[in-house]
């Protein structure tokens, strides 16, 4: 059906009375009437409202399982030289001095170990991340859309980052108690100290560590979302193919 520019303007008139003399449509029917509204001013890119959402929350479920595996196996932060958390600043300027007085191997089981803290404490994500993917409304499904190759990232780092910091903090303690991060840690404690120009150790070091994962975490799962966007073989779902175009 074609409809005139006439009727284009009644419909969008019609629309925005609505909302100004404060009615408010059930959901669904909403999503209906922003279908009708779409096509009725020749907006209409062939997907339903439901589509949109059910399409993104769809990419971000498989975008973040797969970030998610990837990092949270061992050697997902330690071999990947895109994410993995190097040395704190304070040590990274002495490590030089420090492997000149043989202190080499205590460096990287540090370095090894942080890394692995993150790997241990990453699949813990997925839950948060999947909880807030079910809180997606139309509007954030039309702005992910829309937005550029990391729009959904950002939504999730928007939604869950301080939730993932309150849940990631005490994992990577328990998780660098375990493997060791923090004896090895304090190995090189006093060399440093006793180091001229040394700056001294890191204050915060449960901290640290999970600021670099996180940041590891969200890193991989922009990847993710760029490789559905620009992708079509990304696109594993008909719906995804349809959200996002394929082939």
């Amino acid at each position: 059906m074609t409809f005139s520019k006439t009727t284009r303007f009644l419909v969008v008139l019609f629309s925005f009375a609505l909302i100004f003399a404060g009615v408010q449509p059930a959901c669904a029917k909403w999503g209906e009437l922003l279908d009708t509204l779409k096509k009725a001013t020749g907006q209409d890119d062939g997907l339903s409202t439901g589509e949109i959402v059910d399409g993104l929350k769809e990419a971000l479920e498989i975008g973040t399982d797969n970030a998610v595996k990837r990092v949270g196996k061992e050697g997902g932060y330690s071999r990947n030289p895109e994410i993995k958390i190097p040395l704190p600043g304070s040590i990274e300027k002495v490590q030089g001095m420090l492997r000149t007085l043989g202190y080499g191997s205590q460096l990287d089981e540090f370095d090894k170990s942080m890394n692995r803290a993150a790997e241990v404490a990453a699949p813990k994500a997925k839950a948060i991340f999947w909880d807030s993917i079910k809180e997606m409304s139309f509007t954030d499904a039309r702005k992910i859309l829309d937005g550029g190759d990391m729009a959904a990232t950002n939504y999730l780092k928007e939604k869950s980052s301080g939730e993932l910091e309150e849940v990631f903090r005490p994992i990577i303690h328990n998780a660098m108690g375990e493997v060791g991060v923090t004896q090895k840690y304090q190995a090189l404690s006093e060399p440093i100290q006793n180091l001229p120009f040394a700056k001294g150790t890191v204050p915060d070091l449960d901290g640290y560590v999970t600021d670099g994962a996180l940041n590891g975490l969200f890193y991989m799962l922009g990847q993710e979302e760029k490789k559905i966007r620009q992708n079509p073989a990304a696109r594993a779902t008909d719906l995804l193919k349809k959200v996002f175009g394929g082939s």
